[in-house]
C-alpha cells in the first residue's frame, strides 16, 4: 500500500526580528560611542588652550573675526528660552557685523518675555560651562555631537542667507573635527571651544556696559529688561557679568586637571 506524504511548504525567514536586532545593536553601538570616555589632554595642552582662547578674545582683530560665534550662542540662548517658556519663535537673523536678532511672538510682558530677554548675554558662558563639564569628564564625542544637534535645530529657524552660511560653516568645522580628527585633537578642540565661550561670554557684557554709559545702546537686552521689571538696566548688566564670571571660575576649575597637578607636586 502506497503512502502519500504531504510536502510542508518552507517558511519564509523572519527578517523582522533580524532587522530589529541589527537596529538595536547599531543604536547600542552609537550610544556606547557617544558616552565613551576619552582621556584628557596633558596639563600644558589645557593651559595652552586657555591662553589661545584668551588671546583670541582680547586681541581686537581676532575678536572681530570670532565674535560671530558668541553671537550664535547669544541668539541661540534667546531662542531656546523662548521655546521653553512657550513663546512662538518666528526666526533668527545673524548679520555680518556680528550682531543678531531673535524674533518671538507672545505676551509683551510677563515671565516668558523676561527670561527670554535675559538669556542672551549669559548663554555663551553657560554653554561654555556645560562644555567644560563634558570635556573635563571625557565625554568629548557627546559634546561635539550635541553641538551639531543644536546647530541643526538653530539652522531651521534662520531667516537670512548670511546666517545660513555661518551655521553651515560652523557645523562643517565641528563635523570635520568629529569625523576626521584623532581623539587627542578632538579633546584639544573641545577644550579650546569651552575656554573661548567662557572668556568670550564676558567681553560683550563689558562692551554693553561701555555703550550704555555712552548712550549708544538704548534698545539693549538690559534696557528691555528695565522696562519689563522694576530694576534698572545697570542691575541686569551687573547680573550678566556676575553669572558669566561665575561660569568662568567654575569652568576653569573643571578644566584644570587637579589630580595631575597633585602628582607633579
Amino acid at each position: 500500500m502506497r503512502r502519500h506524504v504531504r510536502a510542508i511548504p518552507a517558511r519564509a525567514p523572519d527578517t523582522t526580528a533580524w532587522h530589529r536586532r541589527c537596529t538595536l545593536q547599531t543604536l547600542s553601538g552609537l550610544l556606547a560611542k557617544l558616552i565613551d570616555v576619552q582621556p584628557g589632554p596633558p596639563f600644558w595642552m589645557t593651559a595652552l588652550a586657555a591662553l589661545v582662547a584668551l588671546g583670541v578674545v582680547v586681541y581686537p582683530t581676532s575678536w572681530h573675526i570670532s565674535r560671530g560665534l558668541i553671537t550664535v550662542a547669544h541668539e541661540g540662548g534667546h531662542a531656546l528660552v523662548a521655546l521653553l517658556t512657550r513663546r512662538k519663535l518666528q526666526g533668527i537673523r545673524l548679520h555680518s557685523d556680528t550682531s543678531g536678532v531673535t524674533l518671538t511672538r507672545g505676551r509683551p510682558t510677563g515671565p516668558g518675555m523676561i527670561f527670554t530677554a535675559a538669556a542672551g548675554y549669559v548663554a555663551p558662558s553657560l554653554l561654555g560651562l556645560g562644555a567644560a563639564w563634558l570635556a573635563a569628564a571625557g565625554y568629548i564625542t557627546l559634546l561635539l555631537w550635541t553641538v551639531l544637534l543644536l546647530l541643526a535645530c538653530m539652522l531651521l529657524m534662520i531667516r537670512n542667507l548670511f546666517g545660513v552660511v555661518s551655521l553651515l560653516t560652523i557645523g562643517g568645522a565641528v563635523f570635520a573635527l568629529t569625523w576626521l580628527a584623532k581623539p587627542d585633537i578632538q579633546a584639544i578642540g573641545a577644550q579650546l571651544a569651552a575656554w573661548f565661550l567662557l572668556f568670550g561670554g564676558i567681553r560683550p557684557i563689558l562692551e554693553l556696559r561701555r555703550k550704555r554709559r555712552q548712550g549708544r545702546a538704548p534698545e539693549s537686552d538690559a534696557d528691555q529688561l528695565a522696562r519689563l521689571t522694576p530694576f534698572p538696566g545697570g542691575f541686569f548688566v551687573f547680573l550678566f557679568l556676575l553669572v558669566s564670571a561665575g561660569a568662568l571660575v567654575v569652568g576653569a576649575y573643571l578644566l584644570t586637571p587637579w589630580d595631575l597637578l597633585g602628582r607633579l607636586s
